[in-house]
């Protein structure tokens, strides 16, 4: 579901699917199912290249460049795992021992991806939620991810307990939305259900939700080839969705926002659009940490 409620109102409720991955489980899937490859073509696909990419350019980024020796093991790694921990090694969080790590994301469908947001849950050997990332991706395909810690999860009667944080977006989602709002992200760990919720602030006003809510399903073949028939070009739907709703914000003269305005405040992002060039053909400040 997805609600604006400022400048002017808009709201839509469509249906999907997302995988919910094991991350240390990725090679059994991908020998246990026929429909589904990991890191190879099929009718679902996921490749380990499509998320986090830490070892490309991270453009107009906060402080100063970090040198290659300084990078934690796994900064550059293959494997999707390794880059998860060592990102949250950046930001000083121990998962300590055999952590595990789910992800919670948009498969490719016959080769085609674009993911919105994907969501990262990371846990200790014992099982108890260490760490969330919500992984963003806007229609230019630039991603940002953003990290919730232990001081930001909190017990949840009843429930495994849920992150939560607000923190500046400096990221352009959406052309009618300002780069200087705040995410306020509301995480719950997935447990028999998945329940997420992301809303835009302007100062103290929320001007738009985002959620995700739905049961999880075993991963089986004959379960995607259901949605192969129920949810046909899935990811590709998804674009022209935006794009759709979109046209029809514009339909309603909300005010929009140019990308390649205010540059300087889009920040941390990786896989930076050819609009990012600063008039003059100046590039952006770069930074590979």
């Amino acid at each position: 579901m997805h609600a604006r409620f400022q400048p002017r109102a808009h709201r839509f409720v469509y249906r999907l699917f997302m995988l919910a991955l094991d991350l240390d489980e990725l090679d059994a899937v991908h020998q246990r199912l026929r429909l589904f490859s990991v890191n190879r073509p099929n009718i679902f696909s996921f490749r380990e290249r499509d998320f986090l990419p830490l070892g490309e350019i991270r453009h107009n980024a906060d402080g100063p460049d970090a040198p290659p020796a300084s990078r934690p093991t796994g900064y550059d790694s293959p494997r999707l795992k390794e880059r998860v921990l060592a990102l949250l090694s950046t930001r000083g969080i121990d998962a300590g021992p055999r952590p595990r790590v789910e992800l919670i994301t948009l498969p490719r469908m016959l080769g085609y991806l674009f993911n919105p947001v994907s969501f990262y849950f990371i846990f200790d050997a014992i099982g108890q939620p260490v760490a969330a990332i919500p992984e963003v991706t806007n229609t230019f395909r630039e991603m940002k991810p953003f990290v919730l810690g232990p001081a930001d999860f909190a017990p949840v009667e009843g429930h495994p307990g849920r992150f939560h944080l607000r923190v500046p977006k400096h990221f352009y989602v959406s052309p009618f939305s300002d780069v200087d709002l705040a995410f306020d992200f509301q995480l719950r760990v997935p447990g028999r259900r998945l329940s997420v919720q992301i809303d835009d602030y302007a100062h103290d006003q929320r001007t738009l939700t985002s959620t995700l809510a739905g049961p999880v399903r075993a991963l089986t073949d004959a379960r995607l080839a259901w949605y192969l028939v129920k949810y046909p070009l899935l990811t590709l739907r998804v674009i022209i969705l935006i794009h759709w709703h979109a046209f029809r914000l514009w339909l309603k003269r909300v005010p929009w926002f140019a990308k390649a305005a205010n540059q300087d405040r889009q920040k941390n992002l990786y896989r930076p659009h050819a609009s990012r060039q600063r008039p003059g053909g100046s590039p952006p400040r770069t930074s590979r940490n």
